[in-house]
């Protein structure tokens, strides 16, 4: 955990969303403290007409390079939040060519008791993890 949900808009290839995948881990992992191994990504890709993705005022234009993340996690600090949210924009600028203006990110906090990763327990309670 945490668990990282990528809406995109089809036509990436699957070096492209590797790429993608492989650069928001590794900011991850530096922002978050996270283990290297501690990887859950979902990629969900859409038509273009089936996300509407503006601007909130802000004055910039989105492409169709557009990612939304949206991360599942335990609660973090506002600064490795903010760490998180820099480190994301530069590399995808500079690994991937995806502008900073088309990425957002959101951030759902939950707690330990909310997480099982198989077995039916919740291996944070029980001090497996």
């Amino acid at each position: 955990m945490p668990l990282l949900r990528f809406d995109l808009i089809k036509g990436r290839t699957p070096a492209d969303i590797k790429k993608l995948l492989d650069t928001v881990h590794d900011a991850m992992v530096e922002a978050f403290d996270v283990p290297e191994s501690d990887r859950y990504q979902i990629v969900h890709q859409h038509e273009p007409y089936e996300m509407v993705v503006e601007d909130t005022g802000l004055g910039f234009k989105r492409t169709e390079q557009f990612v939304l993340l949206s991360i599942v996690s335990k609660k973090r600090t506002a600064i490795q939040k903010q760490l998180l949210y820099r480190l994301t924009a530069e590399r995808l600028a500079t690994i991937c060519g995806i502008a900073s203006t088309d990425l957002m990110i959101s951030i759902t906090e939950n707690e330990n008791t909310d997480w099982s990763f198989g077995l039916g327990e919740a291996q944070f309670i029980t001090g497996k993890l």
